[in-house]
């Protein structure tokens, strides 16, 4: 999966990233390098299901997909 992130110099120096399709999912880094890496784990995260939420719900079925 390819998502587009908005990277941009932070004021403070740094960089702030954004993904625009995930809303919500901003992360931030010192270099170019680790403000890239800490929003492909924020994105991770940001993707990754909730088992407590997903048991909570009832009558529904869980189906991972290859995307």
């Amino acid at each position: 999966m390819n998502l587009r992130v908005v990277l941009e110099p932070s004021d403070d120096g740094g960089y702030t990233v954004v993904v625009p399709s995930l809303p919500g999912c901003i992360s931030e880094g010192e270099t170019r390098d680790e403000a890239l890496a800490n929003i492909k784990e924020a994105i991770e995260l940001y993707l990754e299901p909730v088992e407590d939420d997903l048991a909570a719900l009832s009558g529904v079925e869980v189906v991972e997909i290859a995307i």
